[in-house]
């Protein structure tokens, strides 16, 4: 009998991110509480009790990680903060590194935090313990600290083959839409979103996207920001984060979309610096009300690449650093002063800021294992994992997505132990019949151990088209076969990058296409349910669908335009229908004299036997009064 079990069954122009773009987010952040690795948030806990003996303990950075940050914190997990015992950290250039502990909100270990930095310049950190370190002989380990290039993170674009450039973000298709634009909210002008395909049984909930210009289109006025629609493609919020400027995509919002934090719906969205493929910033969470609750930051002195914004059911957080390093690339065909992107995972934990896990590709994932070609330029940053997903398996481990290694990578959560690829050319599972994806994105493991992937197929071009990817794994055989696929007709869409596919709890698929900007649900059995499509020249990094109420704090917005009220309420998802109010005096405007059913982001209603002040107010599908918004001459 075939056993199918889980996967985790088994054994410079980013450098600088402005103050401005990191402190402010698209919602309201009067009150926002910003999460920083190492801040003074939770007490410290004494370095000398006894050390406690768990069944597995393990240490972050990893026991021998070649790359750690000059600003590291040791973290210590799997052990009580008081049973941690006394570490000593010595440094080969700066000696003794005295500090403090700072304990993990979850009460399952600590960090501690030297009173300085380590050295730059390829410094070798020992720490010695008392505690039963997992693959840690006698509690002495070690890791090299290293000092970023002074270029930066991002590769010099001029650098790429134009043909991969345009294969990277070329679109599909003849859709020359713009932007939508409103009479009560003339700061906005989001996308137009075409229907190609009206909705029909589809999931319920709305539609999330994060539309930003694509590298090189010429469009220099478009708005960039998280933006929630409905199936007709109608806003129901944006959030402008503003144009491009000439040094490329600055202010760029990302990953937006619905998770769980205390128990409640947020949102969430990275914001920050992006120039094509990476990415440096920050992670908001954002409450029904659109005020900013919570501003996430990496930690040991990192910044958030874009990829991932992922909240844990333990209530951690989940992301990816790209870490530029100088690396030897001559064993590859490259420079031998090179710079490589050492991807870094980090898991935080979002209440202290404090490090509870951090791994290194860069000693773990050989160069050889990289499908990206190296450049001999030595402007180039040799981008050879490219991690573009981190989520949780089923069972409780890491799963990492590695675009340039086709593979699926399962990291043991407690010790940061690489303990199985699935694709690429170390694969500890043979890849059946199609099953082989290339440059994906979005690896998920599903409840019932299937994992599902947005397969790009590109850039450059691998196969005929992209996929929406469902894969068997056999534990018992060691395979991986295709399950089920899902490709968007008549189109064919190759998406160069980007991408999600997002299994919905009704049995329902959502895709979305990455660079190509569109957005399909799919039934179980494959078949399109609604498909559209962002204005020409925008894409979004991920699509989802998620149910969401919003009721926002602001009041809703009117405006007067000759015989026309207009009523908007950026946010609002319950207006049933807008009343317009009339009165003479500013402290008397009840007098109803109009009414209309909402219809999308903006609804008007003529003007009748109006007296010299009108207002619009919002009601839902009950009656009930939800908002007022301010007065409005109506004759003058």
């Amino acid at each position: 009998m075939t056993a199918h079990r889980s996967l985790l069954r088994s054994s410079a122009l980013l450098a600088t991110a402005t103050a401005a773009i990191l402190a402010a987010g698209c919602g309201d952040s009067s009150s926002d509480e910003s999460t920083t690795a190492g801040q003074d948030a939770a007490p410290a806990v004494s370095n000398v009790a006894q050390p406690a003996a768990p069944e597995q303990i393990g240490v972050f950075p990893v026991p021998g990680t070649p790359t750690a940050s000059p600003q590291t914190q040791i973290s210590v997990r799997g052990v009580a903060p008081d049973a941690i015992g006394e570490l000593t950290v010595t440094g080969s250039k700066t000696g003794a590194h005295p500090g403090k502990f700072k304990s993990h909100s979850d009460g399952k270990g600590a960090s501690f935090l030297p009173s300085k930095p380590f050295s730059a310049k390829g410094e070798k950190v020992t720490v010695k313990t008392a505690l039963d370190i997992e693959g840690v002989q006698n509690g002495e380990y070690s890791f090299t600290v290293v000092e970023r290039p002074k270029a930066g993170l991002q590769s010099d674009p001029t650098a790429i083959d134009p043909k991969l450039l345009k294969a990277l973000t070329g679109q599909t298709g003849k859709v020359v839409q713009g932007d939508a634009t409103f009479k009560s909210r003339r700061d906005l002008r989001p996308p137009e979103i075409e229907i190609l395909k009206p909705a029909k049984d589809t999931a319920p909930g709305k539609i999330f996207i994060s539309p930003k210009i694509v590298f090189g289109a010429k469009r220099p006025n478009v708005q960039n920001g998280p933006m929630i629609i409905d199936d007709k493609g109608r806003p129901i919020w944006f959030a402008s984060t503003g144009g491009n400027t000439p040094a490329g995509n600055v202010n760029r919002v990302n990953d937006f979309r619905v998770q769980s934090y205390k128990d409640k719906p947020v949102l969430t969205y990275w914001q920050g610096r992006q120039i094509l493929g990476t990415g440096e910033g920050v992670v908001r969470i954002v409450d029904n009300t659109y005020k900013t609750i919570k501003t996430i930051n990496a930690g040991n002195g990192y910044k958030f690449d874009f990829h991932e914004a992922r909240i844990t059911p333990q209530g951690t957080f989940l992301g990816i650093v790209y870490n530029p390093v100088s690396k030897d690339l001559s064993s590859v065909g490259g420079p031998k002063r090179g710079r490589l992107i050492d991807a870094v995972i980090q898991e935080i934990d979002i209440e202290t800021g404090l490090v509870l896990f951090e791994w290194h590709s860069e000693g773990q994932i050989a160069l050889e294992e990289s499908y990206e070609e190296v450049k001999k330029s030595p402007k180039t940053t040799f981008d050879y994992v490219h991690a573009n997903s981190v989520s949780l398996s089923n069972d409780g481990n890491i799963l990492v997505s590695g675009r340039e290694t086709w593979s699926a990578m399962k990291l043991n959560r407690a010790t940061g132990e690489l303990m199985a690829r699935i694709g690429g050319k170390k694969s500890d599972y043979e890849m059946l019949g199609k099953s082989q994806f290339a440059y994906q994105h979005d690896i998920q493991e599903l409840p019932d151990g299937t994992l599902s992937i947005f397969d790009n197929e590109a850039a450059p071009q691998v196969r005929d088209q992209s996929r929406g990817l469902l894969l068997t794994i056999d534990e018992e055989k060691k395979t991986a076969s295709v399950k089920q696929e899902f490709k968007h007709e008549p189109e064919a869409l190759t998406a160069g990058t980007q991408g999600s596919f997002q299994a919905l709890e009704n049995g329902n698929f959502f895709a979305e296409w990455g660079s190509q900007g569109y957005v399909t649900e799919y039934s179980a059995d494959g078949k399109m349910l609604f498909d559209a499509r962002i204005a020409r020249g925008q894409d979004s990094y991920r699509g989802y669908r998620h149910e969401w109420v919003g009721t926002p704090r602001a009041k809703p917005d009117a405006a007067v335009v000759k015989s026309s009220a207009y009523a908007s309420w950026n946010g609002a998802t319950e207006v049933a229908e807008w009343k317009l109010l009339t009165g003479s005096k500013r402290s008397a405007v009840n007098e109803e004299i109009g009414s209309a059913k909402a219809k999308g982001f903006e609804t008007r209603i003529t003007i009748k036997g109006a007296k010299r002040f009108v207002a619009m107010q919002a009601v839902d599908e009950d009656g009930k009064v939800l908002g007022l918004s301010r007065l409005r001459t109506a004759k003058r």
